[in-house]
């Protein structure tokens, strides 16, 4: 059952991010990967929401957390779209963009998970 709650939540979590990265592309300069940095952020965000409310308030069944985190959010946020659209930068010659990307990533995405098990504490 487990494998099942994580396939599904994997594939609803990937059609997620297309949709909203395609949505956040569509409306941003194509020269940086906002996007993929946008729903990096979100995941980044909601899984730290989520992990600590599951752990901390609604002492959640394993099923809900093989679905929510490791399936959906799993399949939600893109660290490997984000290694490779770097590398691209890079390769390119974009090399600010490129640093960028990385420090923002990872202090951005830092902050809301962060921010995210606080609110995760206040629920």
């Amino acid at each position: 059952m487990k494998f099942l709650l994580i396939f599904v939540g994997g594939g609803l979590g990937a059609l997620a991010r297309y949709v909203a990265s395609g949505v956040v592309h569509t409306f941003s300069s194509p020269s940086f990967p906002y996007g993929t940095f946008a729903v990096n952020c979100t995941g980044s965000l909601l899984i730290g929401i989520l992990a600590t409310a599951l752990d901390l308030r609604f002492s959640a069944v394993p099923s809900l957390r093989f679905f929510l985190i490791i399936g959906l959010l799993g399949g939600f946020t893109t660290f490997s779209s984000f290694s490779y659209e770097t590398l691209t930068l890079l390769r390119e010659g974009s090399t600010t963009a490129g640093l960028i990307n990385i420090g923002a990533s990872v202090v951005t995405c830092l902050t809301a998970t962060w921010v995210g098990v606080m609110i995760g504490k206040a629920l």
